[in-house]
């Protein structure tokens, strides 16, 4: 509440949802979002949307000096209170690949500095992590580094960068990447996924044709297409990733580029504390 509280004061200073959101760091449709959570809270509408423009209606009004002095409240309130909680419930987001490799052993470092806490993590593809984060869904989430700029009030730690091989049958082990990659069935990494476009980017740079055959998100349901002779696939050596004795690795070389996982948070979390905790275990 607190969080759609200040938007909402935002929303009031500056006018639209668009410039809001600007201010505060969050997408204009986060700030919709948490408006419309608000008024469904409250039982009122708090704007007369006309246009771009978001003008106050009458109960929104009567809203702003409540609004105002209940976040002077809990300024207050947090300003005592200082100290990480013993207990409460962390919300993490993952992609599939992060859940079965740093996941793993940071939950259980987690759990001994923090018994109190539960923790529940939410699976999904980077983008929407990131909006989850965003509008205050999730607390944090692990998820492949975008590739544009982050909004002001989201911060990025990198945990870890995994480079991008070719992975094909292993009857074309100890050929060439370009060769492999000209000459066989291309399965596709996502487009719509921030890997995948990594992907995309190093075709278009190194100007290669594929003949594409087959497009997923799911790295390892790749490899199982790879394994079974279907074609040739570009994907990041992640640790998580079981290669059978029917896929051969074809490095790179000096073309090699990554995909960096990082931990994305909100900068003024309300379990920043916590949320830092986590951090440090992962």
């Amino acid at each position: 509440m607190m969080r759609e509280l200040r938007t909402f004061l935002a929303v009031v200073r500056h006018g639209t949802f668009a410039r809001a959101g600007t201010q505060v760091g969050l997408t204009q449709s986060a700030v919709s979002a948490q408006i419309q959570r608000l008024e469904e809270e409250l039982g009122v509408s708090l704007f007369h949307r006309t246009g771009r423009a978001a003008t106050l209606s009458e109960a929104g009004r009567q809203a702003v000096p409540a609004a105002e002095a209940v976040l002077a409240a809990f300024a207050t309130l947090a300003d005592r209170a200082g100290a990480i909680e013993d207990f409460g419930l962390l919300r993490i987001g993952a992609i599939a690949s992060a859940q079965a490799s740093v996941l793993v052993s940071a939950i259980e470092r987690f759990r001994a500095a923090a018994p109190g806490w539960r923790v529940r993590i939410t699976p999904g593809v980077s983008l929407n992590l990131l909006a989850q984060v965003d509008g205050g869904e999730l607390d944090a989430a692990v998820l492949v580094k975008p590739p544009f700029t982050l909004p002001a009030e989201l911060q990025a730690r990198t945990l870890l960068r995994e480079p991008f091989v070719l992975l094909a049958p292993a009857s074309m082990a100890g050929r060439a990447w370009r060769d492999a990659l000209r000459v066989a069935p291309f399965v596709r990494y996502d487009r719509g996924s921030f890997g995948g476009r990594l992907v995309e980017r190093f075709l278009k740079k190194t100007r290669i044709d594929v003949d594409e055959v087959v497009e997923l998100d799911e790295l390892q349901a790749i490899v199982g297409l790879v394994a079974r002779g279907i074609g040739v696939a570009l994907l990041p050596h992640a640790a998580s990733l079981h290669l059978p004795g029917e896929v051969a690795v074809l490095p790179l070389g000096e073309h090699a580029f990554h995909r960096e996982i990082v931990l994305v948070q909100r900068r003024a979390a309300g379990q920043s504390a916590i949320v830092a905790q986590f951090a440090d275990c992962l």
